[in-house]
């Protein structure tokens, strides 16, 4: 890399580095808290070495934390082009309209044509537990993404047949104890409609949240379904050339009211994950204040612009050259971020959504 592109905040390959394989967790700890936990406080010239478990000890009485309550679907599906019994994989990414038209993602030998008709279930197109869908439209902007109509409810079709979307990096097949870990204990089955983890509440469990709760720190909630696109690596050699995948988010009023109210009393507002952060964000005026609400988002936070919602962030370790790499570097600052991903790997932290976290507090 050049020194013009290190010093350049728009060029991918300032956000790019050599990340050894061995470092790429494939399976969870057997305790969700036992994470180790790099802390980058505001000020600090160098990483602090900590465990998820001493999050108490870190925060303040009156800090809010604010999660993402998504639950993730078995979104995976295995299935055949009915004509012509060409096999097929394909992701359930979005509700687009009513509840049985979905965004996915398909994978095939040959790219399916509107009106291809698609088959799951037990094998075959005449088997009576199939379950049928219908290839309406390529979406244009996100590579690989269809509309498809099923015959059905595709969640319900999914809870009993899918399988669970282990990211790309995860070099195996998911099985049963998947279902469990690669969903957060904040997870609400009423907003079951992701395709990937938040992956940073993944390392909170019963008795972390009830030591916070004695500390006297808060919880609040948000959403926003994450998408498989969430691992896309960034393409072309510019950030600002970079569109980011829609994912849908609310903020609920009570939430809006705990962080104005943490505000007022000059506590710090946290938010586990980069999509709880990203769902602050779009809801946010002008002014930064968050604001009860629901849409959808391709926010793109990066450097040099700083988090107008927040003062700190629990999150995972990112890929190189990712959105997520650049979000983080957004909050701690581009060469500190570097400097800490470079101590993390001497130091054998375990990268991505099984791996170890990070607690970053806002660079002002």
């Amino acid at each position: 890399m050049t020194p013009a592109e290190l010093d350049d905040d728009d060029a991918v390959a300032s956000y790019r580095f050599e990340l050894p394989e061995r470092l790429i967790a494939q399976r969870p700890l057997p305790e969700r808290s036992g994470a180790r936990l790099l802390v980058l406080r505001a000020r600090a010239t160098a990483p602090e070495h900590r465990a998820v478990r001493d999050l108490p000890a870190l925060l303040e009485p009156g800090d809010l934390l604010v999660v993402n309550d998504t639950a993730v679907i078995p979104a995976r599906l295995y299935g055949e082009k009915a004509s012509t019994g060409g096999k097929v994989e394909l992701l359930l990414v979005r509700q687009h309209g009513d509840r049985s038209t979905w965004v996915c993602l398909l994978n095939a030998s040959k790219g399916p044509r509107p009106g291809s008709r698609l088959v799951f279930g037990t094998g075959a197109a005449h088997s009576l537990d199939a379950f049928f869908a219908t290839v309406e439209a390529s979406i244009d902007d996100e590579p690989g993404a269809f509309v498809v109509r099923f015959e059905g409810d595709p969640v319900g079709f999914a809870r009993a047949h899918g399988h669970v979307p282990l990211p790309p990096y995860i070099g195996r097949d998911d099985d049963h104890d998947d279902l469990a870990r690669y969903q957060t204990v904040f997870a609400d089955q009423a907003h079951a409609a992701s395709s990937a983890a938040p992956t940073a509440g993944l390392h909170f469990d019963a008795a972390l949240l009830s030591a916070l709760e004695a500390r006297g720190v808060r919880t609040a909630k948000v959403t926003l379904h994450v998408g498989p696109g969430t691992f896309l690596p960034m393409r072309g050699e510019r950030l600002s050339a970079h569109r980011m995948h829609a994912e849908p988010w609310v903020v609920p009023e009570e939430t809006a009211h705990l962080v104005a109210e943490t505000r007022r009393a000059g506590r710090r507002v946290i938010a586990v994950g980069t999509t709880s952060l990203r769902a602050l964000e779009a809801s946010a005026g002008e002014s930064g204040e968050v604001k009860a609400g629901a849409g959808m988002t391709r926010l793109f936070l990066r450097p040099p612009q700083r988090p107008r919602t927040v003062d700190a962030m629990v999150t995972n370790f990112h890929l190189p050259g990712s959105t997520l790499f650049a979000l983080v570097c957004a909050v701690a600052g581009r060469a500190r971020m570097r400097a800490a991903y470079d101590e993390a790997i001497a130091a054998g932290y375990r990268f991505y959504s099984y791996g170890d976290a990070c607690l970053l507090e806002v660079q002002q």
